[in-house]
């Protein structure tokens, strides 16, 4: 996208005019912008400034209205200039901080903070909240353990991290025995603790490979029992959360409605938002894509403010705010920013 240098009263009159059109949602006139006494100069005046602006590409006129609204360029000059005059860590920001504390608590498990983070991001920007489900390759054993069920089952208790706790139950080839499964239970503590579960299980599965024969009873049943028990499972929720897709519905235009449809789609797809997503995982700090700068149709008239958030180990997710490229940015960048670290910091505390 090409860059523009605005002189400072273009700048005034586009921060003015998209400002105002994200509040009431309907193209602005030269003679809203100078009854609002924002501006100075006379209605002619600040047409003729529009007009420049139209001829830019940052504004344009839709269908036969007088009055005008943003381009995509229009926003993200309007976005890049409101990072430059509004850091993010302005003291009005505490009170949204508190906010988001008082919904992101350490007393809840990681699967619950990654929901609480998707409803907060909805509730307190009324657009869409998604939160990528952090990757289970920085899961860290610190202990298992195996109880016998009813029938080939066996119950899983797996502490990961620093103090999340797993339950799973497996089904296995054969009955066990408790003795048998604290054994192995043991011998897996013992070999394994503080490794990763990824590698811990593609050991195994190598050891099992290669060794089997030679092993003696109470290795196989450690092999056997914790192949299973250690392979990585796909979250219920897919790879994301998403929260108040509903609330993109009450923002839609009539003649927008079916480019909400095609973004519901992607949604459940999951495939371009993941890919989007993923670029922001390697980024650092907030990412802001507007309609087209996605790279993908069904985000052209949508906007995507995102941030990593992070565990001991480094970047293990990304969360984000979806919603029409008419957004409040003012509000929405500081509220991802806050919770992408409040997230960061409650995760570390596993």
């Amino acid at each position: 996208m090409p860059e523009y240098e605005l002189n400072e009263r273009k700048q005034r009159l586009l921060m003015a005019l998209v400002e105002r059109h994200i509040r009431e949602g309907q193209p602005v006139g030269s003679k809203t912008l100078a009854a609002s006494g924002s501006l100075t100069g006379s209605p002619a005046t600040i047409r003729n400034i529009m007009a420049e602006l139209e001829d830019l590409g940052v504004l344009y006129s839709p269908h036969t209205s007088a009055g005008r609204v943003p381009t995509e360029l229009g926003y993200r000059l309007y976005v890049d200039a409101l990072l430059r005059s509004a850091p993010m860590n302005q003291p009005q920001n505490s009170t949204l901080k508190q906010e988001l504390e008082q919904m992101i608590r350490p007393d809840q498990s990681p699967q619950e903070l990654v929901h609480r983070a998707s409803r907060a991001l909805a509730e307190l920007t009324r657009m869409a909240g998604v939160v990528v489900v952090p990757r289970r390759d920085v899961s860290t054993l610190r202990q298992v353990e195996f109880l016998p069920l009813s029938g080939d089952r066996v119950l899983v208790v797996l502490v990961v991290n620093r103090a999340e706790v797993q339950n799973r139950v497996i089904h296995t080839d054969r009955a066990y025995t408790q003795e048998e499964l604290r054994q192995a239970a043991n011998y897996i503590n013992r070999t394994y603790a503080g490794c990763n579960l990824d590698q811990i299980c593609d050991g195994l599965l190598s050891t099992m490979g290669s060794d089997k024969d030679q092993m003696d009873a109470l290795m196989q049943t450690a092999m056997d029992v914790a192949a299973k028990a250690l392979k990585p499972e796909a979250a219920d929720d897919g790879d994301y959360v998403v929260s108040g897709e509903a609330n993109l519905l009450g923002m839609a235009q009539a003649d927008n409605l079916d480019k909400m449809r095609d973004l519901f789609d992607a949604f459940n797809r999951k495939r371009d938002i993941l890919h989007l997503l993923e670029r922001s995982m390697r980024a650092d700090g907030v990412q802001i894509f507007i309609g087209r700068e996605a790279g993908f149709q069904v985000f052209d008239e949508v906007s995507m403010v995102s941030a990593p958030y992070q565990a001991d180990t480094g970047t293990v997710g990304v969360l984000a705010v979806v919603g029409p490229t008419r957004m409040d940015y003012e509000k929405v960048i500081p509220t991802v920013d806050i919770t992408a670290r409040i997230l960061s910091a409650t995760l570390g505390k596993f």
